[in-house]
């Protein structure tokens, strides 16, 4: 379990080395009922014209981490442009869904707001 997290957490630091190279890399922590969870986005593949954006997502907690690549669909040529994700934080050792606007602006991706569900609370 810990070559996985390890893995994981390298996963992570290279993609941000990379993404942040190029400048398009966010990183933030939510406080999620009392734990700090680390939030990052890369922008893999900036689509200008097409329908997604590739982006790598990080999620990092004291008791798990998961990244995975996800085409989000903001509009191309509007900036900013927002989309809704749902995100499970199962894997972080927490219950629950983190509903997120997130808004790319500038070509960055960052979080806007933030929605613990059930229970709708409000993170961010």
């Amino acid at each position: 379990m810990k070559q996985i997290a390890l893995a994981g957490f390298l996963i992570l630091l290279l993609g941000a080395r990379a993404g942040a190279q190029d400048g398009r890399c966010t990183r933030e922590v939510l406080t999620i009922k009392g734990t700090p969870v680390t939030v990052s986005y890369c922008v893999l593949h900036p689509e200008t014209g097409r329908e997604a954006t590739t982006v790598s997502e990080s999620f990092s907690s004291p008791k798990g981490s998961f990244t995975q690549t996800s085409p989000l669909a903001f509009i191309p040529g509007d900036d900013p442009s927002r989309v809704i994700e749902d995100v499970s934080l199962s894997q972080l050792g927490l219950s629950g869904t983190l509903h997120l606007t997130l808004v790319m602006h500038a070509g960055a991706v960052h979080i806007e707001a933030a929605i613990l569900t059930p229970g709708a609370i409000t993170i961010k």
